[in-house]
C-alpha cells in the first residue's frame, strides 16, 4: 500500500449530472448519500491522468478480502464505506493490457446486468479481452486473462458528516507502466502534466458524461 496526500473530492448533489469544478473556496467533500447505486462514476486519482471508478453497489461489500498481486504479494481489502458499506473505488486501468476510459471511448466499465459475454452481474468488465472483476470483493478477477485485481482506491468515511475522502491506493498499481505505454497520448491530453499528483479537489462525474462512447459486450 502507498499512502498519499489526502484528497477530498466534491460533486453536486446529483453526481450523475454534468461535472462541476470546485469553487474558488471549495467545501471539499462528496457525501456518500449522494452517490447513486449501480452507476459508473469516474474521477482521477492519484495522478491527473489516472482514472478511477467510484461505485455504490447498492448492498454491503464483503469485508476483509484476501487478495494477491501479479507478483504474488498478498494484501487485505477492507470493504466498502458509507452507512451501508456499499461505496467502493478502484483504478479504471485494466490489469491485463491497461485499457482505460478516455474522452473518446471506454472498453471498461461497471455492468449491473448479465450479458452474452458476461455471466456475472454487478462486475467491472473490460471488453478488450473480457477480464471481469468483482467490485464487492476487492475487484478480484472472476474471468478473463487479467493477472491480478484492479488496484483499490482507499476511501475514508466520516459518519458524522457523511463525507467520503480518497486517501491512498492498495494492491497492484500499474501507474508507471501506464505512463510508459501511453506517454505520447497522455502528454497531449494533459499538456505535459499527466503525472501531476492530484491535490485538494477533483471532479467526480458519470462515465456517460465523461466518455463519448462505451463499448459494451
Amino acid at each position: 500500500m502507498e499512502r498519499r496526500d489526502f484528497l477530498k473530492f466534491c460533486a453536486a448533489a446529483s453526481v450523475a449530472s454534468p461535472a462541476l469544478a470546485a469553487d474558488a473556496k471549495p467545501r471539499l467533500y462528496l457525501r456518500a448519500g449522494a452517490v447513486p447505486a449501480n452507476q459508473n462514476l469516474i474521477f482521477h486519482y492519484p495522478f491527473a491522468a489516472t482514472p478511477c471508478f467510484l461505485l455504490n453497489l447498492g448492498k454491503p461489500a464483503r469485508a476483509a478480502v484476501q487478495l494477491r498481486t501479479a507478483d504474488n504479494q498478498g494484501y487485505e481489502w477492507q470493504g466498502g464505506v458509507g452507512a451501508a458499506r456499499s461505496i467502493v473505488a478502484y483504478s479504471a486501468i485494466c490489469a491485463h493490457k491497461m485499457s482505460y476510459p478516455t474522452r473518446d471511448i471506454s472498453f471498461i466499465s461497471f455492468r449491473a446486468e448479465k450479458s452474452a459475454r458476461n455471466r456475472h452481474a454487478a462486475v467491472i468488465h473490460c471488453c478488450s479481452e473480457h477480464s471481469q472483476y468483482d467490485p464487492a470483493e476487492g475487484a478480484k478477477v472472476l474471468a478473463g486473462p487479467a493477472p491480478q485485481p484492479l488496484a483499490a482506491i482507499l476511501l475514508e468515511w466520516n459518519s458524522s458528516t457523511d463525507e467520503v475522502h480518497a486517501v491512498g491506493t492498495l494492491g497492484g498499481e500499474m501507474f508507471n507502466d501506464f505512463f510508459q505505454k501511453y506517454e505520447f497520448r497522455l502528454a497531449m491530453e494533459h499538456n505535459g502534466a499527466a503525472r501531476a499528483a492530484v491535490a485538494g479537489t477533483c471532479v467526480v462525474q458519470s462515465l456517460d458524461n465523461y466518455c463519448r462512447q462505451q463499448v459494451k459486450c
